[in-house]
């Protein structure tokens, strides 16, 4: 099975699906990866690994180490400028261009025989611009090839329990949860390789606990998929779903 993994920053593929896509690898699949940005806009470090104007060379570096501890197949990386956080934490989408976008997909789409697009939830996770950005427009790829359209599967959905609920999507139910201690160490290897984000991984969870936290104590050993397209009517039998099962430790199929 061809898998697109696309996503608007490098370190959102790790720590929203790392643990998924660390096991569609281990199954056979060959898992693609494209990235909109080099996340230019984000932080450099504690202390700074480098400078700002150095940064989207640096995480594209970064995000090549990752997909590698992933098991990716490859790695290809958009020319959209990932813009600086505003004031008071405003964050912005990287264009507002839609169209042009999904036909960037499209092309990826159509030039690895892609069977299956992981993405963004619908309300952008914690409702980065950005990410919601990403979800329309993979949606309008996918949409865009009728009826031999690849399967459209959303990230960090919601279910009771999850790990960490402001990541999740409340208009996105889980259809799978998995437990992706199997890949877990790759996907704790792959969060390391974003060195430059690590103090943004472990500020919340260390503030909540009172002490100062490790990047591989906030990984999140559980994952949510929900399937956006086709919709769900009963419960989930496609090659994407039927090849991470053996990991699931919920399936939660919702009807039409």
């Amino acid at each position: 099975m061809n898998v697109l993994a696309f996503f608007s920053h490098p370190d959102d593929e790790t720590m929203l699906a790392g643990g998924t896509l660390a096991l569609l690898a281990q199954t056979g699949a060959q898992v693609h990866y494209l990235c909109a940005t080099r996340g230019e806009g984000g932080e450099t470090g504690e202390p700074s690994v480098c400078s700002l104007e150095e940064l989207g060379k640096y995480r594209e570096q970064e995000l090549v180490r990752a997909v590698q501890q992933l098991g990716g197949c490859s790695l290809t990386l958009l020319d959209y400028i990932d813009p600086r956080v505003g004031p008071e934490n405003k964050l912005y989408s990287f264009t507002d261009n839609l169209t042009y976008l999904a036909g960037e997909i499209a092309a990826t789409i159509k030039q690895f025989g892609i069977q299956a697009v992981i993405t963004h939830g619908s309300n952008g996770e914690y409702g980065h611009p950005a990410h919601v950005t990403s979800y329309q427009a993979a949606r309008l790829a996918v949409e865009s090839f009728n009826d031999r359209a690849p399967l459209f599967y959303t990230v960090s959905a919601q279910f009771e329990g999850h790990p960490k609920p402001h990541l999740a999507n409340p208009d996105n139910p889980a259809h799978l949860v998995l437990d992706i201690a199997d890949a877990l160490e790759q996907k704790t290897q792959a969060a390391l390789c974003h060195r430059s984000q690590q103090a943004l991984f472990v500020r919340r969870a260390s503030r909540e606990a009172g002490r100062q936290m490790s990047v591989a104590e906030v990984i999140m050993r559980l994952e949510s998929l929900h399937r956006a397209s086709p919709l769900v009517n009963g419960r989930l039998d496609d090659p994407l779903a039927n090849a991470l099962r053996s990991w699931a430790v919920q399936e939660m199929p919702v009807p039409r």
